[in-house]
């Protein structure tokens, strides 16, 4: 008996979905859905049609096209995210809906009106990983569209991705306007000067209730916000939230040439700038070391603390921890490291660093997190940082935490260990755990676990 003859061709595929549409179905399930009705019968529907591509099947808050042409079909992904982001600038808080969408060029399967195999498969992987309001696509499709089209594209070099053998180029495109709302709250940087004179800087952006992101080693309010390493995860909280960042003592727009570097310095200084922001009660926010910072905030001042949220923290600090005296040299060896080789011009020891941070970093986010080093203090102060982070115990205030907490950690974060977070969260009364796949211990463009914390922190603060 003849096998049955399957119908293949060369096809570019677009896979879009909507962004925390879980969430937004949890807030609001008649007026989300009505929402992305009307964005699809409006707009992307039609969009897809008259660049010559036909819708292949609507998947909950997902669609799946099939186009003859490549050119075609970035055309329609910019044309759409484009008005989507018009669309947004102009619709009230907590209504925006962003899309994010990938396209590849690749051999199908037809199977009636349905179709299937690596092609497919590809894209929708490419659309998981575009940011929010964002175009990746692989290389193949890159080949057929470059210098073709007025847009521009950013290459995030090779990448794993899910159930996909073989590592693909992908490129990101560079969109003008998308993301303007969060991009239009102008950052105004303004200064403040903390007890012992030292002056911090501190910015904020977006819209919504206050949101403070407690300061942490190497932050820079300009820097990191124009950063594509940091952008996306500020910008998806700054569309919900009035997001104030700070930069700590000796390091961005502060004060580098200061005195005292110490916990106790570090909670001042957060003091400092939400009474200069004039803020009284306020969910906060922490990465890293932070996150001790935080603590210790929130036990000072437990009234002024509405929730707490601390992301790849600890309770006690790398020498504090350290189960031998192996384990202890080989934290003291990283601070003598920072010390001798921040300031060498060779790119070498920083990038070594920035892998420990992103082990899943592309060759261009390792040199722009190495650049960042650079820009955000000085070898010594690195290394007086890090030296105290080294040695913070915050673990006996832990059970004097009254705010709720929410902490999360990735699971093979090389930099401050997964169990770290564990025991943070062990020790607070009733905070919640989330563990997070992957490696990075800053949330990249690229990681899966982005979304879930952006989501996981707006369901935290709108519970």
């Amino acid at each position: 008996m003849a096998e049955a003859r399957v119908e293949r061709r060369l096809a570019a595929i677009l896979a879009a979905d909507i962004v925390g549409y879980s969430r937004m179905m949890g807030e609001d399930e008649t007026g989300t859905l009505a929402a992305l009705k009307m964005q699809r019968s409006e707009l992307i529907e039609p969009a897809i049609a008259k660049h010559g591509g036909r819708v292949v099947k609507l998947m909950g808050d997902g669609i799946l096209a099939q186009f003859s042409s490549v050119v075609e079909a970035a055309l329609c992904a910019t044309e759409i995210q484009r008005e989507m982001a018009r669309r947004d600038r102009a619709a009230s808080a907590g209504n925006q809906m962003q899309l994010r969408i990938g396209i590849h060029l690749g051999d199908i399967i037809v199977d009636g009106e349905d179709i299937y195999g690596d092609g497919v498969n590809i894209a929708a992987r490419l659309e998981g990983i575009a940011e929010p309001g964002g175009i990746c696509i692989s290389r193949q499709a890159f080949d057929q569209i470059e210098g073709k089209l007025p847009l521009a594209w950013r290459p995030l070099g090779p990448q794993t991705l899910k159930n996909i053998p073989k590592p693909v180029d992908i490129y990101v495109a560079e969109l003008a306007g998308v993301n303007a709302r969060a991009d239009s709250s102008a950052l105004k940087v303004e200064y403040c000067r903390a007890p012992d004179g030292v002056r911090l800087a501190y910015a904020a952006a977006g819209g919504g209730p206050p949101l403070v992101k407690t300061a942490n080693w190497m932050n820079h309010v300009q820097y990191d916000w124009e950063s594509r390493t940091f952008r996306h995860l500020f910008l998806g909280l700054a569309r919900d939230f009035t997001l104030l960042r700070y930069d700590a003592r000796g390091s961005g727009m502060s004060d580098w040439d200061v005195d005292e570097i110490s916990l106790d310095a570090w909670v001042t200084d957060l003091e400092t700038v939400v009474n200069a922001a004039g803020l009284d009660r306020f969910p906060l926010f922490a990465m890293s070391q932070g996150c001790a910072i935080s603590v210790a905030f929130a036990v000072r001042h437990p009234e002024r603390v509405s929730h707490l949220i601390l992301y790849g923290g600890f309770a006690r600090g790398a020498y504090v921890r350290a189960k031998n005296e192996l384990e202890l040299q080989k934290a003291k060896a990283l601070a003598s490291l920072i010390r001798t080789g921040w300031g060498d011009d060779s790119p070498a020891y920083r990038q070594l660093f920035s892998s420990l941070f992103m082990p899943g970093a592309t060759h261009e986010q390792l040199e722009k997190f190495a650049e960042r080093q650079r820009v955000t203090t000085t070898p010594e102060c690195a290394y007086r940082y890090f030296e105290t982070t080294r040695s913070l115990d915050v673990t006996e205030l832990l059970p004097n935490v009254r705010a709720p907490t929410l902490v999360m950690h990735v699971r093979g974060d090389l930099i401050q260990p997964f169990d770290g977070g564990r025991e943070l969260a062990s020790g607070i009364p009733g905070a919640r755990f989330v563990a997070l796949q992957g490696q990075n211990h800053i949330p990249l463009p690229q990681d899966p676990a982005t979304e879930r914390i952006l989501d996981e922190i707006k369901l935290f603060l709108k519970a």
